[in-house]
């Protein structure tokens, strides 16, 4: 076995995986319960929260590509994407909990705090997330132990969202002792902590293995055509700014759905746990259903699965509790094998890369697919923001109109659903099939262990020759 095709150990797996339960701690609760947050705490309108996380994937335009390029050209004695969950944990944590700080100011000043702590958090998000992502697809060149290794991740990463989602409105208010605004904060200094160490743990029981060709010369045009002429990698990344679209909606919307639909608040929190629960119940199964049916088909199956179950959140009454419950099990538990594969998928594209042209810009594929994903949660999040505000939703009031709530009950089932089976349908253009990765893998390692015995001379496309 080669250094870069190698069986990884579940210690590091777990060690990598760790890292992603650190992101959650903070993405999760940016996700779930920013939103209301700034409605119903911090003292904003849904429309100018919405805006506000727009104006920061417009920022992501310019910050994912461009932290793609800088990790792809960082060399240190611990790699190129390494390092940064050594720089970036301590001020990813103290960001987290400015942005859920509120401060004493007027209307003005406290929409202008929130769009600047939003921005410098989600620009630390991406400089630990986006070298973070990269890192697994350089720790090993076979497809089937990434399938694994994503899926211990998104165990670790779906674990950190149930302690969220499932506590966080309980820690916030037993430390807040009735000061809601208190209590976010210091909920946010438990979770920046955990994140921190976490983070630290993830550093420590990883290693890079696969790097660029050793005659490839920076260039951040032949980059930049390489990546958009890999038709691969274009549909994954649209498929990738859907389903962030449809999850950000939706998990910005349930706790106004529980509130002001079902009429019990505090409700939301069991809910999502047992959803996070179905979504860790049903990883497992993306590497040995992905080695039967293929990842592609694998992915199409779950997405268009998920998308009935999730529309079908529409029909039960506000009273019909294990109605509504029994289908976002269905809509989680089907998705779940999706979730590790659309990251495999990716590393697969990079791979596809450096096979048809010769070169190899991990980061910067990486970047730009999470820069689409951003996008979508932001599009998401805003959307949910603005849909709010269009069926007339009125801040820090316990009673909304019917059309506002009818509103709330299509972010959470019909809008969702229909853009999971949009995701389902594109997935049908992706042709990097298991026999295509499997010709990769060994040419590549081919290549790499000729390039190993012998010098090479750069081309003129920076490839070798």
């Amino acid at each position: 076995m080669t250094k870069a095709v190698i069986t990884l150990s579940a210690r590091e797996k777990l060690g990598y995986g760790l890292g992603d339960t650190a992101s959650h701690f903070v993405w999760d609760m940016v996700g779930f319960w920013i939103l209301i947050f700034y409605t119903d705490t911090f003292g904003i309108s849904a429309a100018a929260a919405g805006t506000i996380m727009l104006v920061a994937r417009l920022w992501d335009m310019a910050s994912d590509p461009l932290m793609g390029i800088i990790a792809d050209r960082t060399t240190t004695r611990w790699g190129k994407f390494r390092p940064y969950l050594l720089w970036v944990a301590l001020p990813y944590a103290v960001l987290a909990v400015m942005a859920f700080s509120t401060p004493a100011f007027g209307p003005t000043g406290k929409v202008v705090y929130a769009g600047v702590t939003y921005l410098l958090l989600m620009t630390a998000y991406t400089a630990i997330n986006l070298p973070y992502s990269s890192l697994g697809a350089v720790m090993t060149a076979d497809g089937y132990e990434r399938a694994s290794l994503n899926t211990y991740r998104f165990i670790c990463a779906f674990a950190g969202q149930l302690v969220v989602t499932g506590l966080a409105l309980t820690l916030a208010r037993y430390l807040g002792g009735g000061n809601d605004a208190r209590g976010y904060q210091l909920t946010l200094v438990v979770f920046g902590a955990v994140s921190f160490v976490l983070f630290m743990i993830a550093f420590a029981s990883t290693t890079e293995r696969i790097q660029p060709p050793a005659t490839q010369r920076p260039s951040l045009r032949k980059d930049l055509e390489i990546l958009f002429a890999n038709t691969p990698w274009i549909v994954l990344s649209v498929v990738g700014l859907i389903s962030f679209i449809m999850f950000a909606m939706q998990n910005a919307s349930v706790a106004y759905y529980f509130k002001y639909y079902v009429g019990d608040a505090e409700n939301v929190q069991l809910f999502n746990v047992i959803g996070s629960v179905a979504l860790i119940a049903g990883l497992p199964f993306s590497k040995p259903l992905s080695k039967r049916f293929g990842k592609r088909n694998v992915f199409i199956g779950s997405s268009l699965l998920s998308g009935i179950a999730f529309g079908l959140i529409v029909l039960p009454g506000a009273r019909d509790l294990s109605t509504i419950y029994l289908l976002n099990i269905l809509g989680k538990i089907t998705y779940a094998p999706a979730v590790p594969l659309l990251w495999t998928m990716l590393a697969d594209t990079a791979d596809y890369s450096e096979w048809t042209t010769g070169r190899r810009a991990t980061g910067l594929f990486f970047s730009a697919s999470t820069f689409a994903q951003k996008a979508g949660w932001g599009i998401g999040g805003a959307l949910a923001g603005w849909t709010l505000a269009a069926f007339g939703y009125a801040e820090q009031s316990a009673v909304q109109s019917a059309g506002t709530v009818t509103g709330i009950r299509l972010m959470v089932s019909v809008f969702p659903g229909v853009l999971s089976i949009l995701c389902a349908a594109l997935l049908v253009f992706y042709r990097v099939d298991a026999s295509t990765c499997l010709r990769m893998q060994e040419e590549l390692e081919a290549r790499r262990a000729d390039a190993a015995d012998r010098p090479s001379t750069p081309d003129s496309a920076g490839g070798t020759r």
